[in-house]
């Protein structure tokens, strides 16, 4: 099975941790990262807008992707949220493993 990264943003940290959280205790990924303080910039209903986010990335298998769609939807504040996925090619081997046992994929 093939392990992926998800990026996700979030319009806070604590909603990042919130979907995060919920992410995991489903075991729909097995780790993720918060990153704060990230500036974007992007084309909204036909304006140039400008917000400050945090992005979240998540490991798993391409086997949850639309499982963890379906769930940050239901979580997320944003109508179109940010949800884009990364297949790795490769990598530590241990890691890779792991990512596959915890999310029930072994």
């Amino acid at each position: 099975m093939t392990a992926i990264v998800a990026y996700i943003t979030a319009s806070s940290r604590e909603q990042a941790l919130r979907i995060g959280e919920a992410l995991l205790q489903s075991r729909l990924v097995a780790c993720i990262n918060i990153l704060e303080g990230m500036q974007s910039k992007y084309w909204w209903e036909g304006r140039l807008q400008e917000a400050r986010e945090c992005v979240l990335i998540a490991k798993s298998v391409a086997a949850r992707q639309a499982q963890i769609i379906a769930m940050v939807k239901e979580l997320h504040d944003y109508s179109v949220p940010c949800i884009v996925f990364w297949p790795l090619s490769g990598g530590n081997r241990e890691y890779l493993d792991w990512i596959r046992k915890e999310t029930g994929d072994a």
